[in-house]
């Protein structure tokens, strides 16, 4: 497994710089330039030759992107036009916000689709089956900007002044702060290092950074502020999830290997759960990895939505106002995320079904 591990990671370098190269070529497509977008039309030709020579913009694209290469490999993915900061203490901290969110909503869509799709396969053709279909169809054709404005409406609006009362927007109310765990231990930090902001990074994960500095107010502020957001983002990856796991464990169950484990006597509970279930499951661990790209994508929207300060948001602005490094890092960071977790779902493969050799 160790050596597969690391022929993968090897494979994932062409990977991450074609997406570089994509990006980096796509940004300088998209008609406008940061001068105009950060000053404004009023800017002129001298003021944004000014601009551009500060910013390095004035080289040809072939020089800008060896050069972003270059600083690429020493970790250093450029500096915001708009904040005049590092990229990397940006993603340090937006991307935990996106990746928490993500998580959860790919958990909800886990917890829910699964058992879902089991019950529909067990009760085929049943009332329970036809009803899981209509609302997979249903979680399947509802846009992600539609459902969240819906819940908002729902749950910050109509149910206000109840149990059932959940916020609409931020991460965490007003007058509620998440301590740094780094913080709460007395640990000396320079956050401008490398390890400092790996530190940050994590710290920013209100939910992981609460639970074992145990501020139980700031993860219950937290959790609450997470629901809509993630059932906003979850819906469609649990419908699609949902639909798999039926289609996986009828075909499962009507194997010669399950009947005869039925003939054998064994209890449809354990029939289900080790003969079938375990086997059934190969192919939606696959959908699950492939869902990631429609929550990252869908992230954009739903942190829009919601007010979060996350990947979403920030890459929306960046493309906005043409900040070229931002679009760059972020996405990087992002196909990193990504190429990273559907490397974990391969090696979950030899997990689930023995048979896998790496």
């Amino acid at each position: 497994m160790l050596r597969y591990t690391l022929r993968r990671l090897i494979v994932a370098v062409p990977v991450l710089f074609g997406v570089l190269l994509v990006t980096f070529v796509l940004v300088r497509l998209i008609p406008g330039d940061p001068c105009t977008a950060q000053l404004g039309e009023k800017a002129t030709e001298a003021i944004c030759a000014r601009f551009n020579a500060e910013k390095g913009l004035d080289k040809p694209i072939p020089v800008q992107f060896g050069i972003y290469i270059r600083d690429v490999l020493q970790g250093d993915l450029g500096t915001s036009i708009r904040f005049n900061r590092p990229v990397t203490q940006l993603i340090a901290e937006r991307l935990p916000v996106t990746l928490e969110l993500g998580f959860f909503a790919l958990l909800l869509a886990c917890i829910v689709g699964v058992p879902l799709g089991i019950i529909a396969a067990l009760r085929r053709n049943s009332a329970i089956d036809v009803a899981t279909m209509v609302i997979s169809n249903i979680g399947v054709s509802m846009p992600v900007f539609w459902l969240g404005l819906m819940l908002a409406y729902i749950f910050a609006l109509l149910l206000k002044d109840t149990p059932f009362q959940l916020p609409p927007s931020g991460r965490l109310t007003a007058g509620v702060t998440s301590v740094p765990f780094y913080v709460v231990w007395g640990w000396e930090v320079d956050l401008k290092s490398g390890f400092g902001q790996v530190l940050q990074f994590l710290a920013n994960m209100y939910l992981f950074n609460s639970l074992i500095t145990f501020q139980w107010e700031v993860f219950r502020d937290a959790l609450r502020h997470l629901i809509l957001p993630a059932m906003a983002l979850g819906t469609i990856p649990m419908a699609i999830i949902a639909r798999m796991t039926r289609s996986s464990m009828l075909e499962v169950l009507g194997r010669d290997y399950v009947r005869t484990a039925r003939a054998k006597g064994l209890a449809d509970v354990v029939v289900t759960i080790r003969h079938a279930l375990r086997n059934a499951l190969l192919p939606v661990v696959t959908i699950i990895g492939l869902q990631l790209g429609t929550i990252f994508s869908g992230a954009v929207l739903t942190e829009t939505i919601f007010n979060l300060a996350g990947v979403g948001r920030i890459l929306y602005d960046a493309i906005s106002t043409r900040d070229y490094p931002i679009i760059q890092g972020f996405t990087l960071a992002i196909a990193f995320s990504y190429v990273m977790i559907n490397l974990l779902v391969d090696l979950s493969y030899g997990f689930l079904d023995p048979r896998i050799r790496y």
